[in-house]
């Protein structure tokens, strides 16, 4: 099965935690998202909204164009 835009958003962000060594917990603290929410966005079940996706790129330190360009 493809995977869809939104489950490759998910897996850009997925590998950025995986790069910083972070947790699903730990960005749910350090966004302010519920991290059941946020569970459902990385698993791609569930789109990221816009203004969750710039937070947490802006947390993150990275672009939301980084986010994008694996998913395009």
């Amino acid at each position: 099965m493809d995977e869809t835009h939104d489950q490759k958003i998910a897996a850009e962000v997925r590998a950025e935690l995986g790069r910083k060594e972070l947790s699903c917990a730990a960005l749910a603290r350090m966004t302010g998202m519920p991290e059941p929410t946020l569970r459902r966005r990385l698993k791609g079940s569930a789109p990221f909204r816009v203004h969750e996706l710039e937070t947490v790129a802006e947390v993150l330190h990275v672009p939301v164009a980084q986010f994008l360009s694996g998913a395009a």
